[in-house]
């Protein structure tokens, strides 16, 4: 099985930023990611993570969403 990893960042010069919350959320939610290999975490641990990421990544852009529909056009 090969090891391939054909995702494209829509904004690559964000990748260190991402990783960074990635670590941060593991740590917030008590999953030990790692950097390099992280082989002895379950799927279901990964996926937690990734969730969690979304979660408040929605969370986020809906604060900044809410904000912006107060300012006259």
């Amino acid at each position: 099985m090969s090891n391939t990893n054909n995702n494209k960042k829509a904004v690559p010069e964000a990748r260190a930023a991402l990783d960074q919350f990635k670590y941060e959320v593991a740590n917030e939610i008590g999953v030990p990611l790692k950097q390099g290999y992280n082989g002895d975490l379950t799927s279901a641990q990964n996926g937690y993570v990734g969730g969690y990421m979304v979660k408040k990544m929605i969370e986020a852009q809906e604060r900044q969403m809410a904000g912006k529909t107060n300012t006259p056009q």
